[in-house]
């Protein structure tokens, strides 16, 4: 801890000299990356957090010795030598632990049981999908090309906001980018979609797109080789202990740097004096104050609840407003089903997307893919389940609207589909792996309504807007040209997914963003710094683990 005094958050002003003064609302990765990068320049900070844990939607939950984590499938950052490495170091976010790295990213099964497995390393990856389909030669080693050139690539700028970049950062990006530009404008500029429309085989055709688990839909090649290649390095790792680890490494983190985090904080309003953010309201009432105020909460909520709509302009208004409302510009929901079960499935890999066939689509309550994902969590990290047992997480994109209307106009019919939902699951698993349903211990079902109710995203939203679509193109204007600020209110920013875009390593670099914004404002110097070498990690640091109602 720091040897600074608490400052008195219940009044509206401070004594000259003291220390900025900065509340943020929201304990993600992204609210919780802010506070640890203005503690460390210099600035007094405090974060409200409605729920009972930190991490927003990367987070845990315990069912009778079970551990059902909820996040993250692949993390990247968690090798070194990179912007992302140096980001989780300087946020504690590894410390201690060890990183699961698995030689392919996914396989996936048609429904009549022919696979693909897409390995990380590219000549493997050659190999078997010609085995698969000679025909399809020309994509196939076209793909594996660019994934060597990928391989030899891998980067990405995640440390300094756009428009704060110094000119010695530009021409070094410069240097790295242009000998590259061709593949990137090639590999950006086509999209999965039309990419596959090359392959005779039919597997191969529906299975691309499957590489990251579910179908992503708009995406071009650039970030399926982008992450593969990172796999191939170690950079895309699962970290021990976690989704609820990583955010608790980062809270123990931010309150070692002299941060402070408040739960069961549900903010009612961002307080605003004379077009200046003052300090926040409660839900029960009472009021804090701040030099700044930052909402690290979902954009909507933000903007149109918190804020009541008065501070807009043409860009927020459409992203807001229209793009909001488009399916295919943000990400959907996920219902997420958790098997604890007695013993493993050592004949399955970690990760498998399983292509339904439409007797199975039509018995999967509000199923969007027609796909379901089937990852053997335990691989992933052996502190999930008691000795001798282990964890299964199964998932698919689904709609809110159908789980939000069941739940909100007839909770015993809710109940209902999410037993239907299990059913259908302990069924299907039992089928692909005979015997399991009978070693089934505990099952938990969790729907778009349950991550709504408690991280507040948008329709329960995963990742916010979509890659790559003009969507984020709308969103980075608010970074690049708003610097993360709202027009007509000063003392104010937001960050999260939101604003830099979906994905944990996005969310913790938008908090960076935020934070050498801040600085800019506030007169102050950026600084931030490795966190020291820490304990190794084990599973009580998670803490106590409530029953959540999901």
């Amino acid at each position: 801890m720091t040897g600074d005094s608490e400052p008195d958050w219940t009044a509206l002003g401070q004594a000259p000299g003291a220390k900025p003064r900065v509340l943020i609302i929201g304990a993600g990765v992204g609210g919780m990356a802010t506070g640890c990068y203005a503690q460390m320049s210099g600035m007094q900070t405090r974060i409200l957090e409605k729920h009972v844990l930190p991490g927003g939607c990367c987070t845990a939950w315990g069912r009778d010795g079970y551990l059902f984590d909820y996040c993250i499938e692949w993390l990247i950052g968690t090798g070194s030598g990179n912007d992302a490495a140096r980001i989780w170091r300087e946020l504690g976010a590894l410390d201690g632990k060890s990183v699961t790295n698995f030689e392919m990213f996914n396989r996936i099964v048609d429904e009549d049981g022919r696979s693909v497995t897409f390995y990380n390393h590219p000549d493997r990856l050659e190999r078997h999908l010609l085995e698969i389909s000679p025909a399809d030669a020309r994509p196939i080693r076209a793909f594996c090309r660019d994934l060597r050139r990928f391989i030899d690539f891998n980067h990405h700028p995640f440390l300094t906001a756009p428009p704060l970049r110094t000119m010695r950062e530009r021409l070094g990006t410069l240097r790295t980018v242009l000998p590259r530009f061709a593949l990137l404008w090639r590999t950006s500029a086509t999209t999965m979609e039309s990419f596959c429309g090359r392959f005779q085989d039919p597997l191969l055709r529906r299975a691309f797109p499957y590489i990251f688990f579910q179908d992503h839909e708009v995406f071009p090649l650039l970030p399926y080789l982008f992450n593969m290649a990172g796999a191939y390095h170690g950079n895309a790792g699962f970290p021990q202990g976690g989704s609820l680890g990583l955010s608790r490494s980062i809270e123990e983190r931010y309150t070692s740097l002299g941060g402070r985090i408040t739960y069961r904080a549900r903010v009612a309003e961002i307080l605003v004096e004379q077009g200046r953010a003052i300090g926040v309201e409660l839900k029960d009432g009472t009021r804090q104050y701040a030099d700044h105020v930052v909402s690290a909460c979902d954009g909507y909520t933000t903007i149109h609840g918190l804020l009541g709509g008065r501070y807009t302009n043409p860009t927020i208004d459409t992203l807001y407003t229209e793009t909001l409302h488009k399916p295919e510009l943000v990400y959907p929901g996920v219902v997420s089903t958790f098997v604890g079960l007695v013993g493993d499935v050592p004949d399955a890999p970690h990760s498998t997307t399983y292509l339904l066939s439409p007797r199975d689509s039509a018995e999967l309550p509000a199923v969007q893919q027609k796909s379901i994902v089937v990852q053997m969590r335990s691989r992933y990290c052996d502190s999930f389940a008691p000795p001798g047992r282990s964890v299964i997480h199964c998932t698919y994109f689904s709609d809110f609207a159908y789980w939000k209307t069941l739940r909100t106009t007839d909770r015993r019919q809710y109940r209902a589909r999410k037993a239907k939902v299990a059913d259908f699951v302990r069924d299907f698993l039992d089928r692909h792996h005979p015997g399991i349903g009978e070693r089934v211990e505990v099952m938990d079902v969790a729907t778009p309504a349950t991550t709504l109710r408690y991280t507040g995203n948008f329709n329960g939203s995963i990742l916010a807007w979509k890659s790559f679509t003009e969507a984020e193109d709308l969103a980075n204007k608010l970074v690049n040209r708003d610097r993360m600020r709202l027009p007509g209110l000063r003392g104010f920013s937001m960050t999260g997914q939101w604003i830099g875009g979906g994905g944990l390593i996005r969310a913790a670099s938008a908090g960076r963003f935020a934070a050498q914004f801040l600085c800019e404002e506030l007169g102050l110097d950026f600084k931030a710094w490795d966190s020291p070498a820490a304990e190794p990690w084990h599973r009580g640091k998670l803490g106590r683990l409530p029953r959540l109602d999901v």
